[in-house]
């Protein structure tokens, strides 16, 4: 689960960490008297998006030549300017697509004078089973780019969840920065306080760029990514109530629900395989036949009728979708509760695409015995490459 910006940072605050003064505003009025609380005279102006690249993004709506979505003010009129350019309106990033997203959020924050920046990302490493705090002089910038074009300067600390975060992963934050002194001091406890927001949230990101030295010689963050375990958020009722269901793809909203693993991709072929191993192989199998898969669906292990028939319906609500492969290997899960489900889908809104089927294991000629009696133009296959290729096939051919 992602937050917002003025979201992580005011929750980062509550840990110790050093953030502007800011505040959120939903109207053109709002962010008004947000600037009137802070003491100016510069102001920084962000649009609230799940996604990056928002300064160096564009407004659909405003043209080519419009600013993007971080925006300085240095009165209350261009506080105002800004918030109606952005509010309402759709903002195309690097990391959003061409679609892009509409702003309905606006964070208002008090200007810095910056003297440098640097990069700062707390991280699961799954590769060491350990936490770990990236650090990079070349704050402000992508770290990807940073990564392919001066991988050198970027330092990678593992902490051993044994022992926790040490003086010596400070010191070494402190250095990969090349600070001295003073700010070393705010270095070390600001990567302290960010691990201990880390473990306190069960995050699974806290990526701060920039985390900027002020003129005044302030270790500053001047913006936060934050992400959380979404199987953790039993545990943080508060922290659930921040999500912001606008900012999801309808989709996987809608499979969350159901309890269903979702995640829309851009090809054409609908997938519902039950594992993820399954799925993951059943995805490849199709672009080996030439085409691509338009979603990744894990239905479970225990999924049950009514379970299988919204995850059917979610396929189908993709209008990408060219044609469905089912992929089911019934151990847990019964072949006939799949193929009950995926008839009653099918009836329900009314199949348009090809649909083929393979069923294995559990109940599977009772499985088969309810597709062949459907009255569906529901195609069957004997095994994953003999079903790849079928749909594939059957695509081609309706175009």
């Amino acid at each position: 689960m992602n937050i917002h910006e003025y979201q992580a940072k005011e929750l980062l605050a509550k840990f110790g960490v050093p953030v502007p003064a800011g505040h959120a505003a939903m109207s053109v009025e709002e962010a008004v008297e947000a600037a009137k609380k802070l003491p100016g005279p510069l102001y920084v102006v962000k649009a609230q998006i799940h996604a990056g690249g928002r300064g160096k993004g564009k407004f659909k709506e405003l043209g080519p030549d419009a600013k993007g979505g971080v925006r300085l003010a240095k009165t209350l009129d261009e506080v105002e300017a800004a918030a109606k350019d952005m509010l309402g309106n759709t903002l195309v990033t690097v990391q959003t697509g061409e679609h892009g997203k509409q702003v309905n959020r606006l964070y208002v924050t008090d200007g810095v004078d910056i003297a440098k920046e640097f990069y700062l990302a707390v991280l699961v490493d799954r590769a060491t089973g350990r936490i770990a705090m990236v650090a990079s002089t070349e704050g402000g910038m992508d770290i990807e780019d940073v990564a392919h074009n001066s991988p050198e300067k970027i330092h990678t600390m593992d902490i051993d969840p044994a022992t926790g975060f040490m003086p010596h992963h400070g010191r070494a934050v402190a250095n990969a920065l090349g600070l001295k002194g003073d700010l070393a001091k705010q270095a070390q406890k600001t990567a302290a306080k960010l691990y201990e927001a880390f473990l306190g949230t069960d995050a699974s990101q806290i990526e701060i760029n920039p985390l900027a030295v002020t003129e005044d010689d302030k270790l500053m963050v001047l913006d936060a990514k934050v992400g959380f375990d979404s199987n953790a958020m039993f545990r943080h009722k508060d922290l659930a109530e921040l999500r912001d269901e606008t900012e999801e793809d309808p989709m996987e909203l809608e499979a969350s629900k159901h309890d269903l693993a979702y995640i829309k991709l851009d090809g054409d072929i609908g997938c519902m395989v039950n594992g993820a191993g399954l799925a993951m192989a059943t995805m490849d199998i199709i672009k080996l036949n030439g085409m691509f898969p338009a979603n990744f669906l894990d239905v479970g292990g225990g999924a049950n009728k009514e379970k299988v028939t919204a995850a059917f319906k979610i396929i189908l609500s993709d209008p990408a979708v060219k044609g469905i492969l089912v992929n089911i290997f019934g151990g847990i899960m019964r072949c006939d509760i799949i193929a009950d489900g995926i008839v009653a889908a099918a009836k329900e809104v009314n199949l348009s695409v090809p649909l083929v089927v393979r069923l294995e294991g559990t109940n599977v000629e009772k499985g088969k015995e309810i597709l062949a009696n459907s009255g569906l133009p529901i195609v069957a296959a004997d095994d994953l490459g003999d079903a790849a290729k079928k749909i594939v096939g059957e695509v081609k051919q309706a175009a």
